[in-house]
Order: C-alpha cells, then structure tokens, then sequence
C-alpha cells in the first residue's frame, strides 16, 4: 500500500475558484518583543492562556513551530507588526531566553477591520477561540449577520460581554450566551428578537442565560399564551421570581421529562398576571 502520495489538484469545476484579492503572505524573521496585540479584535491573556505559554516554554520545539500570522499597521507614527493569529506562541518565544528570532508570516490587511476579518478567517475552526471572542471580532469587521445580532442586543438593553467577568460578578442585563442569540435573531429576525430580550432586559437577569432566551421566546411565540401575556407583566415576574423560578423548573423538567427552558417558560407563564379577556355580547 502506498503511503507517500504528491499533492494533486482534485476536480472542482462546479465551483468558480476565487482570485485572491489581496497579495500573497511573505516570510520574515523578527525579534517577537517588537510585535503588538490589538484587544480591540483579541482576547487578553488569562489564567488558562499563561498555562498554556508555561508549557510552550518549558517544551519549546521547532519541529511544533507555527509561525504567527501578522499584518503590518500604523501606530503613532511608526509602522508596527500586529499578531492577528498566535499571540501565545509570540508570548512563548519572547519569554524563551533561547529565542531571538521568529519566522512569522505577514499578510496584507492594513486597517483593524481588515485585521479583525483576517483573525476571524484563521480562527472560525479553532477549538481554543471563543464564540464570545469571534462574535466581537466580526462586529469589528463588519459582517452583517454579527452586526444585526450586536445592534439587536443594544436596542434590546442587552450587553454581550467579550468574556466571562474576572470577579464572576454580572451587572443586570450582561449576557454571555451568544449562541442563543445568534438563534434568536435569526429565527424571529432583529424586531421580534429585538422585543424577546427587551422582556428579559427590564427583568434585570444577570446574567441572561440561554435558558432564558430559549424560556422567553416559548412563551411570547406561542400562539395561545403569547395573547395572553403583557411584556411589562411578564418582566415584573420573572425579575420576582428569578432563581427560585429556576429550581422549579429544573424539578419539573426531570418530572416532566421535558427540556428545563420549557418548564421555565410554564412557570413564568402560569404565574404572569394575565390579560383582562374583553367579553363580547352576543345580540
């Protein structure tokens, strides 16, 4: 059985191939202290992150070297080099007191939101990035859909944080469930997701959790509570009951054997001041 095989080009004559609109990368060789991070597009180095510099250093090897993948940018007058992609490994080699250089391979994105798409692109199918961190990131570069979700939130009174607070404290309306939200707009569009947070906004929940936003939209989509229910109403009660409404809930899934944002929605619907029901007389 052959195990060695040349790179060949496989048929792809139902796709139109794209021409590169930006020229190809080149290679340098350069000090790793002199190159910048921009927090604008990534995340500051945490607990985690210098436990995994630690052991870059401690087990520094060249045959596991991936080069960081830089762009060159202005910054107060002088042209710098900013690391769009592997910041812990720059960190790794600057801290190295074997390590002088480092190959890293430079593209060509000029301004921040051009560097902010590039570190998407690099990142979309890493394990270690965040949906937090990608979501921030497309906001600055300027993709619609992560835009529609961003503006959504801040007409909603909704705060998507870059990470999760270093003290584990949230302020009411802080949310860290991205996910959700980016399912949310996307079922019911910016409007209607637009007035589903807004309901959990004005609960002051910190944070609003996927549970939530999944609990919220059940009751004001359902073609026979949502009639029912007043959004100021519903807010009042969920502020009320809050995590004692949880602990119901997560009691009731089990019982039940249905999904706990469902059983959320149940409650908070059963204990929602409902709507005066206007009588209609019959000639």
């Amino acid at each position: 059985m052959e195990l060695l095989n040349r790179i060949a080009a496989i048929n792809a004559a139902d796709i139109t191939p794209r021409m590169p609109s930006t020229g190809e990368p080149i290679c340098e060789r350069v000090d790793p202290t002199t190159l910048y991070v921009d927090h604008e597009y990534q995340r500051q180095i945490g607990d985690r992150g210098r436990k995994q510099i630690r052991k870059v250093i401690q087990n520094f090897c060249w045959t596991k070297f991936k080069p960081p993948i830089c762009a060159y940018a202005e910054h107060d007058g002088q042209t710098i080099l900013k690391v769009l992609d592997g910041q812990h490994t720059a960190i790794a080699a600057a801290s190295n007191p074997h390590i002088d250089l480092i190959p890293v391979m430079i593209v060509d994105a000029p301004d921040t939101q051009s560097q902010a798409s590039a570190f998407v692109g690099q990142n979309t199918q890493r394990l270690g990035i965040t949906a937090l961190q990608l979501h921030h990131s497309a906001v600055l570069a300027g993709y619609d859909e992560a835009v529609d979700v961003e503006r959504t939130c801040e007409r909603a009174g909704v705060k998507v944080l870059r990470s999760l607070p270093g003290s584990g404290r949230y302020q009411p309306g802080d949310t860290i469930a991205i996910s959700a939200i980016k399912g949310l707009v996307s079922r019911r569009e910016p409007l209607g997701a637009r007035v589903i947070l807004e309901v959990l906004a004005k609960a002051h929940l910190a944070p609003i959790t996927a549970n939530h936003i999944r609990a919220a939209e059940y009751v004001m989509t359902d073609s026979e509570m949502s009639i029912k229910l007043d959004p100021e109403e519903l807010s009042k009660t969920i502020g009320d009951l809050y995590l004692s409404a949880e602990d119901e809930a997560k009691l009731m899934a089990k019982t039940l054997r249905t999904s706990e944002w469902k059983a959320l929605g149940s409650i908070w619907f059963r204990k929602t001041k409902k709507k005066r029901q206007v009588m209609r007389l019959v000639a």
